[in-house]
């Protein structure tokens, strides 16, 4: 598996931050997840993005996969 490092622990508005710097738009808000969405050549992404002050590993590792960016990313 490619993600078995630690990762840091981030806010669901620093991963929201990170996305928005790789091209991604915040969309809507509804309760405490942010909808986070990209447009590609012939699809959408969406992502949920709870609002939390800390996101749980496998969350945040879930939400990279769906990215579809490095884990790096999320570590500097």
């Amino acid at each position: 598996m490619w993600l078995l490092g630690k990762l840091r622990v981030l806010s669901g508005r620093q991963v929201c931050s990170i996305l928005t710097s790789h091209g991604f738009l915040e969309i809507r808000q509804r309760g405490s997840h942010i909808i986070m969405q990209k447009h590609f050549k012939n699809t959408t992404q969406s992502i949920p993005i709870p609002n939390h002050p800390e996101l749980k590993n496998g969350t945040l590792r879930s939400i990279i996969r769906q990215s579809g960016l490095s884990k790096s990313e999320f570590e500097s």
